[in-house]
C-alpha cells in the first residue's frame, strides 16, 4: 500500500523559510515523478513543483521560481520542498503527490496526472 506522509509545515513570517518533506512507503522511485501541490481556502489546487526520475528534471510554477527548490533522496524514499523568501500568498495546505511513470514538463504540474497523494501539511505565512 502506497503512503505519502508530509511534514515540515508551520507558521513563519514573510521572508522566512520552511522545508517540507514527503516520506514515501510501499513505493519505489524507479521511474516516476513526485510533485508538490498547494490549495488555499476557496482556491483550486495548484502545482508548485515537480521532479521526475528521468534526468532529475524539475518543473516549477512561475509564482515560486527562484524561491522554491524541489529535491529527492531516493535512498530515503523522500522528496523535499525547500521554500525561501516566503510570502503571505504562499499560505496554503501543501500536498505531496506521486505518479509511477514519467511526466513531461508540460503536465508535471497538473494534479490530475498524479495517482498517489499525501494528507497535506499546512503552511501559514504572516505579513
Amino acid at each position: 500500500q502506497v503512503q505519502l506522509v508530509e511534514s515540515g509545515g508551520g507558521s513563519v513570517q514573510a521572508g522566512g523559510s520552511l522545508r517540507l518533506s514527503c516520506a514515501a512507503s510501499g513505493y519505489t522511485f524507479s521511474t516516476d515523478c513526485m510533485g508538490w501541490f498547494r490549495q488555499a481556502p476557496g482556491k483550486e489546487r495548484e502545482g508548485v513543483a515537480a521532479i521526475c526520475t528521468i534526468g532529475g528534471r524539475t518543473s516549477y510554477a512561475d509564482s515560486v521560481k527562484g524561491r522554491f527548490t524541489i529535491s529527492r533522496d531516493t535512498a530515503k524514499n523522500t522528496a523535499y520542498l525547500e521554500m525561501n523568501n516566503l510570502k503571505p500568498e504562499d499560505t496554503a495546505m501543501y500536498y505531496c503527490a506521486a505518479h509511477p511513470d514519467y511526466l513531461s514538463p508540460t503536465v508535471a504540474l497538473r494534479s490530475l496526472y498524479y495517482r498517489y497523494w499525501g494528507q497535506g501539511t499546512q503552511v501559514t505565512v504572516s505579513a
